[in-house]
């Protein structure tokens, strides 16, 4: 298959088309023919020489994908062979075919390109997991988003919103701060990114977040 390796740590120049065996799935893992990937700041820190992919994990860049599922084990996830789907991977994205957990396969969602679709696994697992598995979010809550203005406030404002909570965002400054509460009926207020927490008390009545 092909793929995109890195020849060096530098620049976008040091990204190289070449040849890699096609991986193969395991016990609760698809393989996925990529035809999108998305691109993360870990993927530009890895191309840099700055971050090391997991112990483990392919060495190529790449870390959501979205594309059909080739052959695998989907086991009990719902998925069947021919499925689209979109997932989280540990590296390898950049390449023709991927593996991932199927676990971590999300169907691309309607009205949506494959390229739209990969840029989806990343934040909005992340978000997921941490918000609302993790802390139990639910309706009504009150969020807090610190650096709401990245990847992944940008996507817990959307999904926080989505789910009938009241956002309260911090970001280095005030044009980043205004961007959250434009973002789709974004965030409630824009808090002052010293002192966040005195202002966030105040902002909600002595409550807080939840």
């Amino acid at each position: 298959m092909k793929a995109v390796e890195i020849l060096r740590p530098g620049g976008p120049d040091m990204l190289h088309l070449t040849e890699r065996a096609t991986p193969v799935a395991g016990a609760g893992e698809v393989l996925i023919r990529v035809q999108a990937a998305g691109i993360n700041r870990p993927d530009v820190l890895q191309r840099k020489g700055g971050y090391a992919p997991p112990k483990g994990a392919s060495d190529l860049p790449g870390l959501e994908v979205a594309g059909w599922i080739e052959s695998g084990d989907p086991g009990d996830s719902g998925f069947r062979v021919g499925d689209p789907v979109c997932a989280l991977v540990a590296g390898g994205g950049y390449a023709e075919y991927c593996v991932a957990p199927a676990a971590q396969c999300l169907p691309v969602p309607g009205g949506l390109t494959f390229a739209e679709a990969a840029a989806l696994p990343e934040t909005f697992f992340t978000v997921w997991s941490n918000v609302f598995d993790r802390a139990a979010s639910r309706r009504a809550s009150r969020c807090w988003c610190k650096a709401a203005r990245a990847g992944i406030g940008v996507a817990a404002i959307q999904l926080a919103r989505a789910m009938g909570n009241t956002v309260y965002a911090t970001a280095g400054s005030d044009d980043k701060c205004r961007a959250c509460v434009e973002l789709w009926s974004g965030a409630r207020d824009q808090l002052p990114h010293e002192d966040f927490a005195v202002a966030i008390k105040e902002a909600t009545a002595g409550r807080g977040v939840t």
